[in-house]
């Protein structure tokens, strides 16, 4: 008598894992600067909040990151929308200037 075949259960990647961004080669904390950008905040104490605490850096940090993801090719394709409606914002404010 043969036991139930559970391994298609345990071969599934755990969540954000390797299979979920095949090819893109972002790290998980540029994946984590994405993911703040996407979400709307109340005010900026509440995004200052989460870049402190849940990410584990400056603001500072984290706007250099942010400014050199929008430069960056993986970027685009791991979240075309975020990264060309910030790229957007920060060519109209260079337009201002």
């Amino acid at each position: 008598m043969t036991a139930p075949d559970d391994s298609s259960a345990e071969a599934e990647p755990p969540a954000d894992g390797p299979a979920d961004h095949p090819g893109t080669g972002l790290s998980d904390r540029e994946r984590a600067v994405l993911a703040v950008e996407r979400r709307s905040w109340p005010g900026p104490g509440a995004k200052e909040r989460e870049i402190r605490e849940g990410l584990g850096i400056s603001p500072t940090r984290y706007y250099q990151l942010l400014n050199a993801l929008l430069d960056d090719r993986r970027a685009l394709e791991e979240d075309p929308v975020t990264v060309n409606r910030l790229r957007r914002i920060r060519e109209a404010r260079r337009g201002r200037r």
